[in-house]
């Protein structure tokens, strides 16, 4: 099998984290996944974005196995398997992973993203996570699948449809959704969310944020089993 469905809705993913302005250099990487066939797409490690094609996307199973493809992939990919395997019972099927800076900053102050408004809460059911720091045992044994691992505990019991984002402590975030699209969708949110809390931080430093009630219902009214945003499907 080529897999050209995943190829290339993973090429299209990657080029659009970029397009987005939230890639530096070749610092960040989207995967998508073939539930049926328990496989995903995944760019190629260091591989500039503008020579991205489907036929450069690497194939990995969710046991670790390169089913096909004749690069490296990246080197976020066992963090990238983990929670895929982790949330796709939950319907998602793509990761991204990208080091954009207003995230990154929460994620090197060690500090989660509260939820401040209801820009955030369109998109997040609460406040964005921040891991606890790993371990060296854990950075020796296993780096990049134990980071998949750290997030995984930190989200705990959480809906992972509800709170769709983890910032991983002195690195960055990682994002999933049900799609490539949808993914980098909640990436650029992720970021514009991050950007708006660093200035009402600077601005108001103990800023309530919003309440309950309103977080509820903006989230609710977008994602709810009731949901009324947009246009019926």
């Amino acid at each position: 099998m080529n897999y050209l469905d995943i190829r290339t809705e993973c090429v299209a993913a990657n080029k659009a984290l970029q397009a987005a302005g939230l890639i530096d250099l070749t610092f960040g990487n989207a995967s998508v996944l073939d539930a049926a066939e328990k496989v995903f797409a995944i760019k190629p490690s260091g591989v500039p974005y503008e020579e991205l094609v489907p036929e450069s996307m690497v194939i990995v199973s969710l046991d670790g196995t390169i089913v096909e493809g004749d690069l490296r992939p990246s080197s976020d990919e066992p963090t990238h398997r983990r929670l895929l395997q982790a949330f796709m019972d939950r319907g998602i099927r793509s990761v991204v992973h990208t080091h954009s800076r207003n995230a990154v900053a929460f994620a090197q102050a060690e500090q989660s993203i509260p939820c401040l408004g209801t820009t955030h809460a369109d998109y997040f059911n609460g406040s964005v996570p921040v891991t606890r720091e790993m371990r060296p045992d854990e950075v020796n044994r296993g780096y990049e699948w134990e980071t998949g691992n750290v997030i995984v505990e930190t989200l705990g019991k959480t809906d992972p449809n509800e709170i769709s984002a983890a910032l991983v402590r002195s690195h960055g975030p990682f994002v999933w959704g049900s799609s490539g699209p949808k993914a980098v969708e909640i990436a650029i949110a992720l970021e514009a969310i991050a950007d708006m809390a660093v200035k009402t931080l600077s601005l108001k430093p103990k800023a309530s944020g919003a309440p309950d009630h309103i977080r509820k219902k903006h989230f609710l009214r977008k994602h709810g089993a009731e949901a009324y945003y947009g246009q019926p499907k």
